[in-house]
């Protein structure tokens, strides 16, 4: 039984192409605001809080982007292997309705559940 995933592909690539673009232009527009500090007085604390807390926000949003190109990516090889649809967990197949919310889900509800319990069943690192 071969289920037909080619708009799940478009919708991947299309989705990295976007994520790719959001990416470039988070690192344009910190470049451009690097330019435009570079000659002013760095010396109040107002403005390194400000700076800080930028920061932080693009780092934190580049973080985002970079870990869903990854689930992206991982896809799209699975497309090229010929095991997309299928849980890297247990090798079942993964529910059509699923992929059709999350393209790039790799586990099946079964495993995902699962690897959720145990992430909360972890003691806290510390």
């Amino acid at each position: 039984m071969s289920t037909d995933y080619s708009e799940l592909r478009k919708k991947l690539k299309s989705e990295q192409k976007r994520l790719e673009e959001e990416l470039e232009q988070i690192h344009t527009s910190a470049s451009s605001s690097d330019e435009r500090r570079e000659g002013s007085p760095f010396g109040k604390r107002e403005e390194e809080a400000t700076e800080t807390l930028e920061l932080e926000k693009r780092l934190t949003m580049e973080n985002r982007i970079r870990q869903e190109l990854v689930g992206i990516e991982h896809a799209l090889r699975k497309f090229d292997e010929g095991t997309y649809g299928k849980c890297d967990n247990c090798g079942k197949s993964i529910a059509k309705a699923r992929l059709e919310a999350l393209p790039q889900a790799s586990l099946c509800l079964d495993c995902k559940s699962q690897q959720a319990k145990n992430a909360k069943g972890k003691p806290s690192p510390g």
